[in-house]
């Protein structure tokens, strides 16, 4: 029996990003600067690799450039390996100030209303992020099983729910670029946003990055 040759391996790549208006201090950048060492210590779980840890500006059209850049070294590094049975995940941190538990974001929204002014004083108001996808109403979705992955991460202890709404700032604007690349390429891509480490503190959020990595190879598998 033995012909089947061991399981393919999950990559995932990670991004973060930097301070912006009211946030001074990003979470998503500690976790995601310090994400590789912690697994080294804590140990990585089998048949995931972390491929890339990369911040990006918390602008949305300055976070383009290093964005399509890690997505698509992603892709030609998998062609190069001649290794189609290798998975590739885009995981992306993001911060909503505000919140009290991890939200799981199912989508993302052709739309780009900004609260406030991005880091590059760019500030669109209902604005197609790809004009080509025509309607700010246009919804991508991600293809992985939300729900479990939710359940999997609640059944360890964490404050974690499902959202459908990732709001109209950097992330989504981030997370429907990131979809729609997955999209045309065949791979996967989620968001995630944390709270601020006075609201849940950096070991646990640690703890959770580790565990949703854990989740994500298990599931991929």
């Amino acid at each position: 029996m033995g012909s089947e040759g061991p399981p393919a391996a999950v990559t995932v790549h990670v991004t973060g990003f930097k301070k912006f208006h009211g946030v001074s201090e990003n979470p998503t950048e500690t976790i995601v600067n310090n994400l590789t060492e912690y697994l080294k210590k804590k140990g990585l779980s089998k048949g995931l690799v972390i491929g890339s840890c990369s911040i990006l500006e918390t602008a949305g059209q300055g976070a383009l450039i290093p964005l399509y850049k890690t997505l698509q070294s992603a892709i030609t590094s998998k062609e190069s390996e001649s290794s189609s049975s290798n998975k590739i995940i885009w995981l992306h941190f993001g911060v909503n100030s505000g919140a009290t538990r991890f939200a799981i974001e199912r989508q993302a929204v052709n739309e780009a209303t900004f609260r406030c002014p991005d880091e590059m004083g760019w500030k669109p108001q209902k604005v197609p992020i790809v004009p080509s996808d025509v309607a700010i109403t246009r919804i991508r979705k991600t293809t992985l099983p939300v729900e479990e992955i939710t359940k999997s991460l609640a059944n360890k202890g964490y404050d974690v729910m499902t959202s459908d709404d990732a709001g109209r700032f950097v992330c989504n604007y981030v997370y429907y670029h990131s979809l729609r690349f997955a999209e045309q390429n065949g791979t996967k891509s989620l968001f995630l946003h944390v709270p601020l480490f006075s609201t849940i503190n950096e070991e646990t959020q640690m703890q959770f990055a580790a565990s949703l990595l854990e989740v994500l190879a298990s599931t991929c598998q």
